[in-house]
């Protein structure tokens, strides 16, 4: 079986190469750059399994990194490294496409849990049966492919995150879709923390839809969400 090869992108040398050392003591292949434009051009040059990133860097940050990247890649796992706390930054990098973060300062360990975890997800997602291209949504046209949403016309880009929990919603049209499989597929666990986080997207759909009023996302309580075209 072939090493798990991730990209490493920290602006802290001596964290990176701790990270760097612990991680090829446990089998894994490292590659690591300095900031966020080397990141990018190694990310497309390297093709990683998991991108492991922080978010306050020079030149470009992990934020403006990955939006280039889920412009034309939307399946390998992102992690974030950050030292923010404050709800609106973490939600933003879900936001982007990322799959999950941790805050520094975090154990060794436990960002080896992580990185097993988000390939383990992303294995699970290629294997699993194809997709459809496109959904009719009331009078919108969704391809989850592009990220976008068509009306009468005009076209509207969703985030990565949007994409994948509407998609969900989409594949299981007048049923309630479990909040907490969506938290572990999306986010990696079901804390209150991504709760909040989730609600946060759902409100984000209900606008980007508002323009037909036969669509309704329902909140069921204490379970999901279900998407209802009446």
């Amino acid at each position: 079986m072939d090493p798990i090869h991730v990209l490493l992108v920290e602006d802290e040398q001596t964290l990176a190469m701790i990270i760097k050392d612990t991680l090829e003591g446990q089998g894994f292949r490292i590659r690591l750059a300095k900031d966020g434009e080397e990141g990018l051009q190694c990310f497309f040059h390297e093709k990683p399994d998991v991108l492991v990133a922080d978010v306050m860097m020079p030149r470009m940050d992990g934020f403006e990194m990955v939006r280039r990247i889920r412009r034309s890649d939307a399946v390998t796992p992102v992690l974030f490294l950050t030292a923010r706390s404050a709800v609106n930054d973490v939600v933003e990098g879900f936001e982007l496409g990322a799959n999950d973060y941790l805050k520094k300062p975090f154990g060794m360990q436990e960002l080896i849990v992580r990185i097993k975890a988000l390939l383990g997800r992303a294995i699970r997602t290629e294997a699993s049966p194809t997709r459809r291209e496109a959904y009719e949504v009331g009078a919108y046209l969704f391809t989850p492919r592009t990220q976008r949403l068509h009306h009468n016309g005009t076209e509207t880009e969703l985030s990565h995150r949007e994409s994948e929990i509407l998609r969900r919603l989409c594949e299981h049209q007048d049923q309630v879709v479990d909040m907490r499989d969506i938290l572990l597929d999306l986010w990696g666990d079901d804390s209150f923390f991504n709760q909040r986080s989730l609600h946060v997207f759902i409100t984000k759909l209900r606008h980007k839809l508002n323009r037909d009023e036969r669509i309704r996302i329902v909140n069921v309580r204490g379970i999901g969400y279900k998407l209802i075209v009446n």
